[in-house]
């Protein structure tokens, strides 16, 4: 500290940053109180009483700084143990014995420098033409803020937002009022660029005469240039997907059992769903569909479709199901079925015998209109003999009368 001169009073410099050759009471790197100093911190220095000029420190608010601040035997003020609260401008005044008043500014500054910043999650490798992160930038423990910058190559890399790209977060200890800086870089490589770029991140503390702090390079490799072409992915193998049917053949008897089983590579991220006569049936998803007491409705025709998020759905071939009938007599699936059989030949039997028995009686009438023509024509003919007699008789005895009459004329 320097002696305080008769009519001013000394306090810090004007412009200066705080150190420990200075001032031993600061930490290196202590922790610093979470008070926020004031923009303003009024020092009054009274008139000197002809003896060490004395400092009285006060609050912005009036009240004292007696326990933060205090006046030395040389006249010096001392702030011990200087933290962040202690930062901003200080005024103070001061009269001489002739009256004569002095005023003088003062400008603290307190600052922290954090470790060295690290990449964090860095890529082991980058792909040309496709946005790619890089890594993330972070910065802890440091006063004042700072900022964080990228480097390609040794040379300062400059966000465009197309294809270089910086996100930032800036994050503030509410304790220690230290500041933790991160920032992640995002690129998007030139095709035919550098093969191999080296990235770096560096820490600016933001006050003269400090040198950045810079992390430790990373050199990637870009696939997809020139070179050093990435090949490409396989392509998905299609699954083979079968449908197997037992019994053989999907032919039951009515009332039977039908199972239906879907057969694909054992992965287990398929799901299994069913179709039948190209609608999809409503059932969760499995590899199997029982079909028990088989009915009518139950016929058809079976698919399966196995669906995989890499491969897409793929569907077997169709398989039917149908019923047929046995000798083995009725069963309890099938008593509706015979009952209608029963009704439905009866029928078919009433029937055939309705139309036999027209047939018969169409033919005996023919038969029977046959006969009677056959006795009328004889009888018919023994008339018109008979008929021709008769008139042969009456000419026979018309020409005797007629012979008696011309005789016995004049």
């Amino acid at each position: 500290m320097e002696t305080g001169k008769q009519g001013s009073c000394h306090s810090f410099p004007t412009s200066r940053e705080t150190s420990d050759d200075l001032y031993p009471h600061l930490p290196a790197s202590g922790v610093l109180s979470q008070r926020t100093c004031p923009a303003q911190a009024p020092l009054l220095c009274p008139q000197n009483t002809g003896r060490t000029e004395a400092w009285k420190v006060l609050s912005p608010q009036g009240g004292p700084w007696d326990s933060v601040a205090r006046v030395l035997p040389n006249g010096s003020l001392l702030l011990p143990a200087v933290g962040i609260q202690d930062e901003g401008t200080f005024r103070c005044r001061a009269k001489s014995r002739n009256g004569k008043e002095t005023r003088s500014t003062y400008q603290v500054r307190v600052y922290q420098i954090p470790g060295k910043p690290e990449i964090m999650d860095p890529a082991s490798e980058l792909m040309a033409g496709v946005p790619n992160k890089v890594g993330t930038c972070l910065s802890k423990g440091g006063y004042p803020a700072g900022t964080l910058n990228w480097h390609l190559d040794g040379k300062p890399l400059i966000p465009d937002g197309k294809g270089v790209s910086v996100q930032e977060e800036t994050r503030r200890h509410p304790e220690t009022g230290l500041f933790t800086l991160q920032s992640e870089l995002m690129v998007t490589p030139a095709r035919g660029g550098a093969p191999h770029p080296t990235f770096s991140c560096s820490f600016s503390p933001g006050l003269p005469r400090r040198r950045a702090l810079h992390t430790a390079p990373i050199q990637l490799s870009v696939w997809g240039i020139t070179l050093n072409l990435m090949p490409p992915p396989p392509e998905p193998v299609p699954l083979e997907v079968q449908l197997v049917v037992e019994p053989e053949g999907g032919t039951v008897a009515p009332g039977g059992t039908v199972t239906l089983t879907c057969e694909t590579p054992a992965q287990s991220s398929l799901q299994i769903h069913w179709i039948k006569d190209g609608v999809p049936l409503p059932l969760t998803p499995n590899p199997v569909l029982l079909l028990s007491e088989v009915r009518p409705q139950d016929q058809g025709t079976y698919s399966c479709v196995a669906t995989h998020p890499s491969h897409g759905p793929q569907e077997s071939r169709a398989v039917s199901v149908h019923i047929i009938e046995t000798e083995e007599g009725p069963t309890a699936g099938s008593l509706e079925g015979q009952g209608l059989g029963t009704v439905a030949l009866a029928l078919g039997i009433l029937g055939g015998l309705g139309i036999a028995a027209l047939l018969i009686g169409a033919i005996i009438w023919q038969r029977q209109r046959r006969q009677g023509e056959e006795r009328k024509a004889p009888e018919n003919q023994e008339e018109e003999e008979e008929e021709e007699e008769e008139r042969e008789e009456l000419n026979q005895s018309e020409e005797p009368e007629a012979a008696e009459g011309s005789a016995a004329g004049p």
